[in-house]
């Protein structure tokens, strides 16, 4: 008997008529862990898909100062990027570690928002604990939860009206907000078929992958079991699940 779930039980796929997405992590290589995948599936359908860093990763590998981090966690993420045809990645100039919800963080994304015009926006989950069990860490929730409430607030001209100011007009375009490893996913985007590229682009951050020591899971064992999760709650073989919010 198949271990896939059956139709009836099946997270429903996510809606794709849009064209224009913005990813927002916090760090490097948090979009390689399975969102990558649909970044492959949406540049091959023709859409396009743009990456915002609130961090450059640079408190992430032990043995590498932080002086030093910056700059090689960046280009990881730019090529990590390019894996799944990603040509802009921006970054912001958060420290990393210490990275505080807060107005200035809402209005740096919704920056990035007005510049891009995004229809969908994604982001890792702000919530505790991830869909695996594992204890959300503090710069992610605080970036979840600021990306959500920037996705609001770049619609507003009354909301951070600097940015008027700046030449950044309002979009208030955005109709999805889309958190991944969520404990409260609603709907799944199947994957199959791009498992070899959401790979490659975790494999791009070799330096920091080498930093977390060899007990650690190759690229391709641990996207398996991430999208491999993901495809049994969607009923197909890889699957990314979101939790998703409609604005």
């Amino acid at each position: 008997m198949s271990d896939l779930r059956s139709s009836e039980q099946a997270l429903p796929p996510f809606d794709e008529s849009w064209s224009r997405a913005l990813c927002v992590a916090a760090h490097p290589d948090d979009l390689e862990y399975g969102m990558a995948a649909a970044v492959d599936r949406w540049v091959q359908q023709g859409k396009t898909v743009t990456y915002l860093l609130a961090t450059h990763g640079e408190a992430g590998i032990d043995a590498v100062p932080p002086t030093e981090a910056a700059s090689l966690r960046a280009q990881e993420e730019r090529d990590g990027a390019a894996e799944v045809g990603v040509e802009v990645v921006d970054f912001l100039d958060y420290d990393d570690g210490t990275v505080e919800y807060g107005l200035p963080l809402r209005r740096d994304i919704a920056r990035v928002i007005r510049i891009h015009r995004p229809e969908v926006v994604l982001t890792l989950t702000h919530r505790e604990r991830f869909a695996g069990g594992g204890t959300n860490q503090a710069d992610h929730r605080a970036v979840g939860l600021a990306t959500l409430d920037a996705s609001k607030d770049a619609g507003n001209r009354w909301i951070h009206p600097e940015l008027t100011d700046e030449g950044c007009e309002p979009w208030g375009g955005v109709q999805w907000v889309c958190m991944a490893a969520s404990t409260e996913a609603t709907h799944g985007v199947d994957v199959t078929g791009h498992l070899p590229a959401a790979v490659a682009s975790l494999e791009a951050h070799h330096l920091y992958l080498e930093g977390l020591g060899g007990d650690y899971p190759p690229p391709n064992e641990l996207l398996e079991m991430v999208l491999g999760g993901g495809g049994r709650a969607m009923g197909v073989e890889h699957a990314v699940t979101l939790e998703v919010f409609d604005l």
